[in-house]
C-alpha cells in the first residue's frame, strides 16, 4: 500500500513521461480575412511546431541511478567478487552524491527518536532491493543503538552515512597469525578459537561524508556499527549474504591483544598493540533486535 501510494503521488517524476500528443496537422483555412486572423493562424502553427521538436525526458531519480549502475556492476558478482576500480568509482561517486530527502527519510520519522529502555535500542532496516548479485538497503539507528561487530564474508560493501554521526570501529584479519583459545562467554565453559585481527578504523563519521567500501579481504571487512546521534546508513552488497553459498554473518567478540598467551608467539612493538585484537565466534547478541519497516522512498523500476 505504501509503495502504491508514493507511485501516485510521485509517479510523473519517476515513470516515463507519456508521449507527447500528435499535432493537429490540418492547415488552416487559407485567405484569413484580416491581419488578426493571419498573426494568430502563424502564432498556432509555430506554436505546434515547437512542441513537436520537444523531446520529454524521463526522470531519472539518484536512487534508480543507483539500481542500475550496481545491475551493470554486479552482473557477474559471486563470493569474493570485486569490482573493477572505475566501477567502485563510479558507484562511490552516485552513493556519495544521495541524500536523505531521495530515499524518503527524515531525522522526524519515529524510529530514529531515542528510546527509554533497558534493552538495546531497536534499529530498523528498510529493505530496497535484493537479487542473487547485489542488495540495497537503508539502516537505521536512534541513538546508541549499535550494530555488533559482524562480517561480509566474500563481499565488497559500499556504507553512506546519509545524516547523523556514527562510530566506526573495523577489523581484517592478520593473515597467517597464530590462533589462541577463550572461554567463549561469561556463561559458558565451551572454549572457542580466536583469531588475530588489525584494526582498520577506529573513529567517528559525520555525514555528510565519503562511502565507506570494504572487500572481501580487506578495508575492515568485519565492522560495529554505532550510533553517536540518531543516523542512517545506505548499505549496498554485493553479492549479499547467502547460506546456501557460504556467505553467513557471524558475529565476534573483540578482545585486547595482550588477553591472550597467542600474543607471545607475535613480535609487535608495544605501541602498536592496541592495534591489534583477538576476535572470537559468538551467537547473535541476544538484545540485537532489527525490525524492518516498509520503504517509502522512489519505486524502483527493475526493468
Amino acid at each position: 500500500m505504501g509503495r502504491a501510494t508514493v507511485a501516485d503521488i510521485k509517479g510523473r517524476d519517476f515513470s516515463e513521461l507519456d508521449k507527447e500528443a500528435k499535432a493537429n496537422t490540418e492547415n488552416t483555412n487559407k485567405g484569413s480575412n484580416t491581419n488578426k486572423n493571419r498573426n494568430t493562424t502563424t502564432s498556432d502553427s509555430r506554436g505546434r511546431k515547437n512542441r513537436r521538436r520537444q523531446k520529454k525526458t524521463m526522470v531519472v531519480h539518484p536512487v534508480q541511478r543507483l539500481f542500475d549502475a550496481c545491475k551493470d556492476v554486479f552482473a557477474h558478482a559471486g563470493t569474493g567478487f570485486v569490482p573493477p576500480p572505475d566501477k567502485i568509482e563510479q558507484l562511490s561517486a552516485l552513493l556519495d552524491e544521495i541524500r536523505p530527502v531521495d530515499v524518503g527519510l527524515s531525522p522526524r520519522m519515529p524510529f530514529f527518536s531515542p528510546q527509554a529502555t533497558r534493552r538495546a535500542p531497536t534499529i530498523t532496516y528498510l529493505h530496497i532491493h535484493e537479487c542473487e548479485k547485489f542488495s540495497m538497503g537503508i539502516f537505521c539507528l536512534p541513538p546508541s543503538g549499535v550494530l555488533p561487530l559482524h562480517n561480509h564474508p566474500g563481499m565488497t560493501v559500499f556504507s553512506k552515512l546519509l545524516f547523523g554521526t556514527m562510530h566506526i570501529k573495523s577489523y581484517d584479519w592478520v593473515v597467517g597469525a597464530p590462533s589462541a583459545s577463550a572461554v567463549a562467554e561469561p556463561s559458558q565453559t565451551q572454549r572457542s578459537e580466536v583469531r588475530m585481527a588489525k584494526v582498520k578504523v577506529d573513529s567517528n563519521l559525520t555525514a555528510p561524508c565519503k562511502t565507506s567500501i570494504l572487500y572481501p579481504a580487506d578495508g575492515g571487512n568485519m565492522h560495529c556499527f554505532t550510533a553517536v546521534t540518531a543516523c542512517a546508513v545506505l548499505d549496498v552488497l554485493g553479492p549479499p549474504y547467502s547460506d546456501l553459498e557460504g556467505r553467513h554473518c557471524t558475529y565476534y567478540l573483540a578482545y585486547p591483544f595482550t588477553k591472550f598467551s597467542g600474543d607471545e608467539q607475535v613480535s609487535i612493538p608495544d605501541e602498536e598493540k592496541d592495534k591489534y585484537a583477538w576476535l572470537q565466534e559468538r551467537d547473535k547478541p541476544e538484545d540485537l533486535v532489527v525490525e524492518g519497516a516498509l520503504y517509502t522512498g522512489p519505486v524502483i523500476r527493475e526493468n
